[in-house]
């Protein structure tokens, strides 16, 4: 089956400093989580707010990468490990 993201829907989890989104495989949904520290990768300028930022911050961020953050789930997905996926800098 392929991992696709038909739902642009993401959330900001501010207990676990996270931003989380979902891909399905087939009608199985898929539960995908990224690190600040990874949005910071992406972003660079993003660095230098890291005190500063909010969930929306970090939300606009996710937006602005979205397209590589999709592409790395879809790699990290593949590996088959069971889910949650997390998503972290080494995966940028």
């Amino acid at each position: 089956m392929t991992l696709n993201f038909p739902n642009a829907s993401r959330s900001f989890d501010e207990r676990r400093n996270l931003v989380r989104f979902w891909g399905y495989d087939s009608a199985l949904e898929v539960c995908f989580f990224i690190e600040v520290g990874a949005l910071h990768k992406l972003l660079p300028q993003t660095q230098r707010m890291d005190a500063e930022w909010m969930g929306a911050d970090c939300l606009d961020a996710f937006d602005s990468a979205r397209e590589r953050i999709l592409e790395a789930a879809c790699k990290v997905y593949s590996r088959r490990r069971p889910g949650p996926y997390l998503l972290g800098a080494e995966d940028f």
